[in-house]
């Protein structure tokens, strides 16, 4: 067992020995009782579909994705 600190953030650092057995970089967690459940996810695309944009070519997406970020940006400053 290890004893980790939780950040002002809320992230802890897994020891390496547990991620590299994990196999992956992405976990999903869930609490049970007072414990808390780290189970490795191996497959995005479950875990992703809910943000896929259907019938869309990639093309489209990414385009969209470059507005949404140039319009996030020019409100930020913009509010300034």
């Amino acid at each position: 067992m290890f004893t980790v600190k939780i950040t002002r953030k809320g992230q802890i650092t897994i020891p390496a020995k547990f991620r590299k057995k994990l196999g992956t970089n992405v976990v999903e967690v869930e609490m049970e009782g007072e414990k808390i459940i780290i189970k490795p996810v191996r497959k995005l695309g479950g875990i992703l579909s809910k943000y896929a944009i259907k019938g869309k070519p990639i093309e489209d997406v990414i385009q969209m994705e470059k507005e949404a970020i140039a319009d996030a940006f020019a409100e930020k400053h913009n509010n300034n």
